[in-house]
């Protein structure tokens, strides 16, 4: 029976070759994205084979758009930003305007209007999240001095381009290919600007004013049902629907609109329980955006403008670079932290890819300016690693130079100097659970988590933590395996567990390892990986109540009196 299936096809060709290529620039040590892009080049109309059909992948790159903005929202955090404040902000302003400075006067250089460079030189100014914070986090940075600068210009960035896709739709109302033969105006740009302002306004003031008390108890009222499921639903149909009717309503954009759900659930005491629940569909759609925006891209280019693709990425990588330099320079940090910044910046990623798609879609910018910018991205995503690399390299010569540091980074919290320790990996409900008992008990304590808040909470606790994943190997290095007596991984993903259990059995043979499962194949996978045992929490659970059920007078053993 003949079906239409392209729906189909796309969502299994685009995720399992993604997969395949994404695993594959892993084993490569190169970022994921890079595996995804190029699935969708393999899957587009400019490679030969199997080609997906882009107006399906365009409407389930905008799934995947706004499902990553409501991400950001989830994570932003303004306490981070006010904490840099002095420096993110004017930097990431200043390197914002280099960036798109060098990018406007190669699209003039190219030929193209003044509104093409400016938006050409927007999306090659911001860094991509992904990236950033991953590559901060494999090299334990994030709780450092020059990680906290870089996460906070990491946030002024977002916040300029989400303003960015307010803006835009008016720039090409008023001097783009929309606005006809009707000439361009101040006067009618600046009531273009102000009537978008009114919209924008009327959507905050409803998000603030409706939104913050509806969305917190909507999910309060779900989650107090205990139906894991109607809470995921519930979260997915906040982030859609408040970007469905943000687009319908206020005439905002979609993304807009997924940004302010995620802002507003990161209030909510449920806001890491949302964002663990929606996290697969979120990374599933992430996946096929990446996978779509791979699509679009027309590999001749490399070979027809080779020395503009080269000049992209050169403003990329060297321009970025050395403005983000100089200025964290100007404000008096040592070269150490101004470098950091400076390689953490050298690449592009979603944010880009957004703005390249709109422009493209409001006749703002070329086809070729959307291959540029992909290509850019593809090889400076492709090369930051090296950068990385490069950077780590030149800070163990400083080191080696100068032992005494000129900027000292000493992790935050209780001191990590301890031995004959318990690492605890996961500091939720089960981890902090146990730390505090293993701590009224005498037992020597250091946390691993890769969530903030849980460390800091394991901070307060006067618990020593370290903020990472337990796969890096920078993170375990840190937590002193080799001093430790036990290690007990209270987190609930068994692949992230499997990889930890195996690099602190090869750190430290005699150590104890103990993990904890959901079903009895993962029990099977935690015990191959080197685990001594691991607690099936659902049989635990029955047992604890088999016992009290027991303990109960009608089948309570009865006394014979004697």
């Amino acid at each position: 029976m003949h079906h239409d299936t392209d729906l189909i096809n796309i969502i299994a060709v685009g995720l399992a070759l993604a997969f395949v290529l994404g695993a594959l620039a892993h084993r490569l040590r190169l970022s994921p994205l890079v595996g995804y892009l190029l699935a969708g080049v393999f899957v587009g109309p400019f490679t030969p084979g199997f080609v997906a059909d882009q107006e399906l992948a365009n409407q389930l790159s905008e799934l995947g758009v706004m499902l990553l903005m409501f991400g950001v929202g989830l994570h932003f955090s303004l306490e981070d930003l006010l904490e840099v404040k002095a420096i993110a902000i004017p930097g990431a302003i200043a390197q914002i305007a280099v960036a798109t400075g060098l990018g406007w006067a190669l699209a003039w250089g190219m030929g193209w209007t003044p509104l093409n460079g400016f938006v050409f030189g927007l999306a090659l100014s911001v860094a991509s999240t992904v990236v950033l914070l991953r590559a901060m986090e494999d090299r334990r940075l994030l709780e450092t001095r020059r990680g906290r600068i870089a996460v906070g210009w990491l946030i002024v960035e977002d916040i300029a381009m989400v303003l960015a896709l307010v803006m835009l739709p008016v720039l090409a109302d008023t001097f783009g290919e929309a606005s006809g033969d009707e000439p361009a105006s101040f006067g009618r740009f600046v009531v273009a600007i102000a009537w978008t302002l009114v919209k924008l306004g009327a959507f905050v003031a409803f998000m603030l004013l409706v939104g913050r008390r509806v969305i917190p108890w909507t999910l309060e009222k779900i989650a107090a049902t205990g139906s894991r499921e109607l809470f995921t639903l519930s979260v997915l149909a906040i982030a859609l629907g408040v970007a469905f009717g943000s687009a319908t309503l206020f005439g905002v954009s979609f993304a807009l609109g997924a940004f302010f759900a995620g802002m507003l659930l990161n209030e909510s005491e449920l806001s890491h329980k949302a964002a663990n629940d929606s996290l697969p569909l979120r990374d599933a759609f992430a996946v096929l955006f990446f996978v779509s925006v791979g699509m679009l891209f027309n590999p001749a280019i490399l070979i027809a403008h080779p020395w503009q693709v080269l000049a992209t990425f050169g403003i990329i990588v060297v321009g970025k670079s050395l403005a983000a330099f100089f200025i964290v320079r100007a404000f008096k940090h040592p070269a150490g932290t101004a470098l950091t910044i400076s390689v953490s910046l050298a690449q592009i990623g979603e944010f880009s890819f957004i703005l390249a798609a709109l422009g493209v879609s409001l006749k703002i910018l070329p086809p070729d300016g959307r291959d540029l910018i992909l290509a850019g991205s593809l090889l400076s995503i492709i090369a930051n690693p090296f950068l990385f690399s490069w950077l780590d390299r030149w800070q163990k010569k400083q080191d080696a130079l100068a032992p005494v540091p000129a900027e000292p980074e000493v992790p935050p919290g209780p001191s990590l100097d301890v031995t004959d320790h318990a690492i605890i990996i996961g500091y939720g409900r089960v981890g902090s659970e146990l730390a505090r008992v293993l701590r009224d008990r005498g037992v020597p304590l250091i946390v691993i988590d890769d969530n903030g808040d849980h460390v800091a909470r394991a901070h307060d606790a006067g618990i020593p933590a370290i903020r990472g994943s337990a796969a890096a190997d920078r993170v375990l290095a840190e937590a002193h395996p080799e001093r430790a007596k036990i290690a007990v991984l209270a987190i609930p993903q068994p692949l992230e567990a499997g990889e930890a259990l195996a690099k602190l059995r090869a750190i430290n043979p005699a150590l104890t390892l103990l993990a904890r499962a959901h079903s009895e194949g993962e029990v099977k996978h935690l015990l191959e990986h080197g685990a001594d045992g691991a607690v099936l929490a659902e049989r635990e659970l029955a047992f604890s109540l088999a016992e009290m059920v027991m303990s109960t007078p009608p089948y309570r053993p009865q006394r014979v009196p004697g």
